[in-house]
C-alpha cells in the first residue's frame, strides 16, 4: 500500500483533470439522488391517490412544508405531466455529467500511463549494464506494458469508483436519513439497514486475502511469456536451422498455461466477490422488506416513503458492492505497482561521483593501474591489469575466447566499475569525470553490430537531432558505405528495419564504422570488428577501420593476429592477467603465448 500511495504522485500534474471529474461525479450523483426524490409524489399522489403526509415530523423546514403543500394541491394528471418532464430532464443532465466524468477519468488514466512509461524508460536508460545482465528482457517489457496497463486500469476504473461511490454513498445516505427524519421511519428498520454493510463486507475481505499474491504470480507469468517470445523472435534463424520449433512451442505452452491458470484463479476470486455480495445483499434486503412492509400494511408508514427508502437503500448497496469489486482491482494494482517500483527504486551501480567534472580533452595517456574486476564476488574476471597507452598509439589485446578482453575494454567507458585499482586519463581517475563527458570521448565498434529501426542517416548520426548531412555523407564515404547507401530505395532516408535486418553483415559493420567516424572521438575501441565477414566485405571494412583509426588512440581486440601486427603494442591476456606485452616482433622473439597463438593461425597445412 505504501507503493500505491507513492504512485499517486503521478496524478499531481493532472489534478485539474481530476477536479473536473470530481465535479461531474458530484453533480451526476446529485441528479441520481433527485430522481429518487421523485418516487414519493409518483407513488403517494399519483398511484395511491393520497397526499404526501409529513405531519408527524417536527423538524421539517417551513420552505419544505410549503413546497409539499403545493405538490399536494396540483391535479394528479398535471402533476404526472410535470414529473415526467422533470424526471426526463434529471436523467438527461445526469447522463451528460456521467459522460464528462468518464471522459475526464479516461484522460487522467492515459495521461498517467504516458508519464509512467516515460519515467520507466528513462530509468532503464540510467541503469548500469550489470542490471541488464541479471534481468530478462521480457520481464522489463512486461513491466512497462502489462503492469503499467493494470495500474492505469486501476486509475480509470478503480480511482473513478473510489471517488464516485463514496460520493454516491453520502448522497443516498443523506436521502435515507431525510426519509427517516421526515416520515418517522422506525429505528428498528434503520438498525437492520445499518447491520447490512458489515455482513456484506466480510466475504469480500475473506476472498480478497489471497488475491494479491495470485496477482503477483500472474504478472510474473506474463514476464515469462514475454521473455520466451523475445528470445524466439530474436533467434528465429537459429530456431529454424536447428529444427527447434516443437521444443520452443512446448516451452512457450508451459509458460502460457501457467499464466492462464494464474489468471483464472484471479478471475475466479474477483468474479466471486460480486455474486457473494449480491446473495448477502438480497438476504438483507428481504429482512428490510419484511420489517418495512409491516410498517406500510399497518398504516404507520406511507407506501411512497417506504418505496423511496427501499430505492435509496438499493442505491446505497450498489456503490458498496462496486467498492467491494474495487478491492480486488486495487489488490492487482498494488502487486503491479510493487513490481514497477522495483525498477524505479533500482540504483545504477555506475553513476557520476559527487562533484564530477567534465572531461574537456584527452592530451597525454591512458593508464590501467592494478585493475581488478569480477561480475560476481567469487569469480574474478581480471586481476592486476597494468597498461600504459600514449595518445595516438594503438594497443592490441589478444587471447583465447573468454580471457576477459571485451570486459577489459568495457571498463574504460565505465559500463562497469572496477573492483580494484583505477583507470586514469591524463593522470586523473575516470571516476572523477562525468559519464557523459567521458563517453563522448570514446567510440566503439563491436563484433555484434547494433543498429536501430530507423533511417540510415539517423543511424550514422545516432543521438543527434541537428544533423549535418555533409558530415553524414563524409563519414559514410570514409567507411566505404556511401556507394551501397545510394543504391538503396531512398538513399540515406531508407529505413534499415529492426536490428538492420534489411542489409548485409558487411554493410551493417560499415554503418557502425560510419557512426563512429561521425562521432569523431579521440579514443576508439574496436572489438572483433572484422570477424565473420567474407573476404570482399572484410577488405572494405578493414579499409574503413584504417581510416577510422588514423590519429586516434585505439584499443583493438582481434582473434586474427594478422590484423594487429602493426599495433604499437600488444597485450596478451590469459588466466585473467596480462602475461605478455610488447610489439609484434618482440613477442615473436620472446617465444611465449603470443608466438604459440601466432603459429597456430599461420602454420602451413600439411598435405
Amino acid at each position: 500500500m505504501k507503493d500505491y500511495l507513492r504512485f499517486l504522485k503521478f496524478l499531481k500534474p493532472h489534478l485539474w483533470i481530476l477536479a473536473l471529474a470530481i465535479i461531474c461525479m458530484v453533480l451526476s450523483s446529485a441528479m441520481g439522488g433527485a430522481s429518487l426524490g421523485m418516487i414519493i409524489p409518483v407513488v403517494d399522489n399519483i398511484l395511491a391517490g393520497k397526499t404526501i403526509d409529513i405531519s408527524s415530523s417536527h423538524t421539517i423546514p417551513e420552505f419544505l412544508v410549503s413546497f409539499i403543500d403545493k405538490i399536494n394541491a396540483v391535479p394528479k394528471v398535471q402533476l404526472l405531466n410535470w414529473l415526467i418532464i422533470i424526471i426526463a430532464l434529471i436523467f438527461l443532465i445526469k447522463e451528460l455529467f456521467l459522460f464528462f466524468q468518464t471522459y475526464f477519468m479516461a484522460k487522467l488514466g492515459q495521461s498517467v500511463l504516458r508519464d509512467v512509461r516515460i519515467v520507466i524508460y528513462k530509468k532503464l536508460l540510467e541503469l548500469s549494464n550489470d542490471f541488464y545482465a541479471n534481468t530478462k528482457i521480457g520481464e522489463l517489457v512486461s513491466r512497462i506494458t502489462f503492469d503499467v496497463g493494470i495500474i492505469v486500469n486501476s486509475i480509470t476504473q478503480g480511482l473513478t469508483d473510489l471517488l464516485l461511490q463514496p460520493i454516491q454513498l453520502v448522497v443516498y445516505l443523506a436521502i435515507l436519513i431525510s426519509i427517516k427524519v421526515y416520515f418517522s421511519i422506525s429505528w428498528t428498520l434503520v438498525l437492520v439497514t445499518v447491520a447490512i454493510f458489515p455482513v456484506m463486507a466480510y466475504p469480500v475481505v475473506k476472498i480478497g486475502k489471497k488475491l494479491r499474491q495470485i496477482s503477483t504470480n500472474t504478472q510474473e507469468s506474463m514476464s515469462d511469456i514475454n521473455s520466451s517470445l523475445f528470445e524466439t523472435i530474436y533467434g528465429i534463424g537459429i530456431v529454424k536451422s536447428f529444427g527447434a520449433e516443437k521444443y520452443q512451442t512446448a516451452k512457450f505452452r508451459i509458460y502460457n498455461n501457467r499464466y492462464f491458470k494464474m489468471l483464472m484463479k484471479s478471475v475466479k476470486r474477483i468474479a466471486l466477490i460480486s455474486p457473494v455480495g449480491e446473495l448477502v445483499g438480497v438476504l438483507c434486503m428481504a429482512i428490510v422488506l419484511w420489517f418495512g412492509g409491516k410498517e406500510v400494511v399497518q398504516g404507520r408508514l406511507s407506501a411512497g416513503a417506504f418505496v423511496a427508502f427501499l430505492a435509496a437503500l438499493l442505491s446505497l448497496i450498489k456503490p458498496f458492492k462496486t467498492l467491494s469489486r474495487l478491492y480486488g482491482i486495487n489488490l492487482q494494482a498494488v502487486a503491479a505497482i510493487t513490481r514497477v517500483y522495483k525498477i524505479l527504486d533500482e540504483e545504477p551501480s555506475v553513476k557520476d561521483a559527487p562533484g564530477a567534472t567534465e572531461l574537456r580533452s584527452f592530451k597525454d595517456k591512458i593508464e590501467f593501474k592494478d585493475v581488478g574486476f569480477s561480475y560476481t564476488k567469487d569469480s574474478p574476471v581480471l586481476k592486476n591489469i597494468n597498461i600504459k597507452l600514449s595518445k595516438g598509439d594503438v594497443l592490441a589485446i589478444v587471447g583465447l575466447s573468454g580471457a576477459g578482453k571485451s570486459t577489459l575494454v568495457s571498463l574504460l567507458p565505465r559500463f562497469y566499475n572496477t573492483d580494484k585499482g583505477s583507470i586514469l586519463i591524463d593522470g586523473r581517475d575516470i571516476k572523477d569525470f562525468s559519464l557523459d563527458s567521458l563517453r563522448a570521448h570514446i567510440g566503439i565498434v563491436t563484433q555484434e553490430t547494433i543498429l536501430f529501426n530507423d533511417t540510415i542517416r539517423n543511424n550514422i548520426a545516432f543521438g543527434k537531432t541537428d544533423i549535418d548531412m555533409d558530415k553524414v555523407i563524409a563519414a559514410a564515404k570514409a567507411a566505404n558505405a556511401h556507394s551501397f547507401i545510394m543504391k538503396m530505395p531512398k538513399g540515406y532516408e531508407t529505413s534499415i528495419g529492426d536490428r538492420g535486418i534489411r542489409i548485409s553483415g558487411g554493410e551493417k559493420q560499415r554503418l557502425a564504422i560510419a557512426r563512429a567516424l561521425f562521432k569523431d572521438p579521440p579514443i576508439l575501441i574496436l572489438d572483433e570488428a572484422t570477424s565473420q565477414l567474407d573476404s570482399e566485405s572484410e577488405r572494405l571494412v578493414q579499409e574503413a577501420i584504417d581510416r577510422l583509426m588514423a590519429n586516434r588512440t585505439v584499443f583493438v581486440i582481434a582473434h586474427r593476429l594478422s590484423t594487429v601486427e602493426h599495433a604499437d603494442s600488444i597485450a596478451v591476456i590469459e588466466g585473467r592477467k596480462i602475461l605478455e606485452s610488447g610489439t609484434h616482433k618482440e613477442l615473436l622473439q620472446h617465444a611465449g603465448i603470443y608466438k604459440r597463438l601466432y603459429e597456430m593461425q599461420f602454420k602451413p597445412a600439411r598435405g
